[in-house]
Parts: structure tokens; sequence; C-alpha cells
């Protein structure tokens, strides 16, 4: 029986943000890709992942918001983890004051273009911050806007709500045991290179990989990279 990998996507992502990574991992493990339905809290996404595996050791790769999804798996079962690897993501919690006041406002004007005018008009708008500048309106942004569009408000909603709540994991970063790896586009706007490397210092085992000429969809926007260093993560800690 081939190892668990779980492969965790981020807000209003799908299967299709891993489509490449997990078809190269598929020779070495059983790629899982859950999907979060309605879950609004972190805590929850990372319970109904765990309970889709029962083996007793298990691997973990997030992208986004679903790298603070495997830090909650973490939180929660720390023996199980073998492996974290965390792309294009942070550990801070929603800001205080003005700042997060600002990121609520935001979050919530972006959803009510999706409840007035559909997921595609929304990530139309959103998603151009996503990537790199000379991926968009190419192929790579019209298909992170077929993902969106297949997602709903009600997705958007409740993955927004398990944001704007989502815990402070900077301190559970020193606690991590197992080997991690993390990676970023050089020019992620939306998580960039100083949040990582801010975070490989808390991490005992930490390894940091930027990805140039790459924005936030590293998965999507440089799978070919992106699977070999997964490959090499899963050889190093496997």
């Amino acid at each position: 029986m081939k190892p668990d990998l779980f492969l965790l996507p981020g807000l209003t992502c799908d299967a299709a943000v891993w489509r490449h990574p997990s078809a190269a991992m598929a020779g070495v493990a059983n790629p899982i890709v859950p999907s979060w339905g309605l879950l609004n809290s972190l805590s929850d996404m990372a319970r109904f992942a765990l309970d889709q595996s029962q083996q007793e050791r298990i691997w973990v790769a997030g992208h986004s918001m679903g790298a603070r999804v495997a830090l909650e798996m973490w939180r929660l079962a720390p023996e199980r983890i073998a492996g974290l690897a965390l792309l294009d993501t942070g550990a801070h919690p929603r800001p205080d004051g003005e700042a997060g006041d600002k990121e609520e406002s935001s979050r919530m004007a972006l959803l009510g273009i999706a409840q007035r005018q559909g997921m595609r008009t929304m990530g139309s708008q959103w998603a151009r911050g996503m990537v790199h500048a000379s991926r968009r309106n190419g192929p790579v942004f019209n298909e992170i806007l077929d993902m969106q569009e297949r997602s709903s408000a009600a997705q958007f909603e409740a993955q927004i709500q398990a944001l704007l709540n989502r815990p402070d994991a900077r301190p559970l970063l020193s606690s991590i045991a197992c080997p991690v790896w993390l990676l970023c586009g050089e020019d992620d706007a939306w998580s960039p290179p100083a949040q990582h490397q801010a975070m490989a210092d808390l991490i005992p085992h930490a390894r940091l990989t930027l990805i140039p000429e790459c924005g936030h969809m590293s998965p999507m926007e440089a799978p070919a990279a992106v699977s070999q260093w997964l490959l090499d993560w899963w050889h190093a800690t496997a």
C-alpha cells in the first residue's frame, strides 16, 4: 500500500491546482485532494482531512489556505505527520485594528461581487494579483477562473470566514519536529518571500525554495518545478 499524501487546496481552489504535482507524485504515494465544501474553520478542515486516511503516518502538502490547514493538522495530530510542505502561505493571524477591518471589508466586497455577478466575474478582478504579471490573461489565468467558477459564493463565504478567524500559527512553528519544506514564488505579492523566510527561521528543520518569475499560484504557474520539488521533498522525508 502506498503512503497517503495530502495535497490541500487553498481558497476557492480544487484538485486542478494540484493536477501536475499529483500526477508526478502518484508513482510514489497515494495523492488525496480534499474538497472543503462548506466547512468554515481551518480546524474543521484539518479534522476532515485527517479522517480521510486510516494510515498511522501521512505526508501533507498545502498551498495558500491549504498550508494553514496543514499546520492545523500538525497541531491536532503531530504524531501522524511525517513531513510538511508549505507553499505560498503564512502563519500570522488576522491583524488587529484598522488593518484587520480593512482585510474583512476587502474580502466582503469580493464576496458581494461573487453573490451578485458570479464567481468568474469576481475572479476576473481578484485573481489578477495571484499570478506573475506575464501570465495575466493567459492560459494559466483562465484555468484559475475556470476553477473559481466551479466553486460557489457559499463556499467562498465559508472559506472567507475560516481565514478571517484563522489562528496565530507562529507559536506552533518552533514545535514542528518533522521536516518542513517551504516554497514561494519570487513574485508572490500575497505571501511574499520574506514572510516565508520568517516562518523558516522559526521551524527547526526547515528548507526554503523560491521559484523565479512566479506569483502566488506556484503549482499551476510552475508545475514542473513544483512537481520536482515535491518529489525531492518526498524522497528526503519518506
